[in-house]
């Protein structure tokens, strides 16, 4: 957070504030960046001022309303490594022979809770949503940015021995031009965006989505710009965002979405042929 330009203007103009002012820095400060990313009426009730108290705040910052606040919060923190803040941060691990063991114990112990709380946000109603997407859907095509795309690689993998018409978006731009040239509402896109966003995904999912495909979206706690965008939407939590990179949370829903789609594909049949062929090539 100390390089963050949001946050340092934040700690910067407290002492000139009036009180009910200072209140809300002190949660946004508190909480960074996560106390920014839900309504203004929630940051207020927090802070226990009015709303409009706390749009006096942001008017004074020289932003444009709360949403071009959020937006600054969102891009201050788009282009930074997550890695990059956990290796610089007070305290971190230095070159030393027994140093990282603490760390290590406690990014497994983060880990350890992450996942869990990973697993109890993906409710039964989300998990039918996306499953009846991922089973119904003419094509399903997959990508991600950086790291995410393995998770995109893996849901192809194992959907496409679940049912056929299942591929990874292809990454040179005239391969997406073909893919989207037969794409429609019958056919759906799976993202995986995560913080850093990537560009490249989110071209690709404006132009699928003005040719009618519909949207699963697995994102993080500060939201892709591809979330108002998506018909079934799964926002990691906050606990989720590791020193390097929630890969192993994104598996994890994984995971549910391709057990939650083979409960309504009753794939047996496909699978043993799967297997058949498998070994016949052996």
């Amino acid at each position: 957070m100390e390089n963050d330009p949001v946050a340092s203007r934040l700690s910067a103009v407290y002492s000139e504030l009036p009180p009910g002012e200072r209140a809300i820095v002190r949660v946004l400060l508190d909480d960074y960046p996560f106390a920014a990313l839900g309504s203004l009426r929630a940051l207020a009730e927090r802070a226990g001022v009015s709303p409009p108290t706390a749009s006096r705040l942001f008017d004074r910052l020289g932003y444009a309303g709360f949403a071009e606040f959020q937006a600054a919060v969102r891009d201050g923190a788009r282009d930074r490594s997550r890695l990059l803040e956990f290796v610089t941060a007070p305290g971190a691990p230095r070159a030393q022979p027994s140093a990282g063991l603490p760390e290590v114990r406690r990014a497994a112990e983060d880990l350890r809770s992450g996942l869990d709380g990973t697993l109890a946000a993906v409710s039964e109603p989300l998990l039918t949503a996306a499953a009846a997407l991922l089973a119904e859907a003419r094509t399903v095509w997959a990508l991600g940015g950086p790291l995410s795309e393995l998770a995109a690689e893996y849901l192809i993998r194992q959907l496409a021995s679940l049912r056929p018409g299942a591929h990874r978006v292809p990454e040179p731009a005239h391969g997406r031009a073909r893919t989207l040239l037969d794409l429609g509402a019958s056919d759906v896109i799976v993202a995986y965006d995560f913080r850093r966003y990537s560009p490249a995904t989110a071209r690709f999912v404006h132009a699928a989505r003005e040719r009618g495909a519909r949207l699963v979206l697995v994102t993080d706690a500060w939201g892709s710009p591809l979330a108002p965008h998506a018909e079934v939407l799964v926002s990691l939590p906050r606990e989720a965002a590791g020193p390097i990179a929630p890969l192993a949370h994104e598996i994890a829903v994984t995971e549910l979405l391709l057990v939650a789609a083979a409960a309504r594909l009753s794939p047996a049949e496909r699978l043993a042929d799967l297997d058949a062929l498998t070994q016949s090539l052996t």
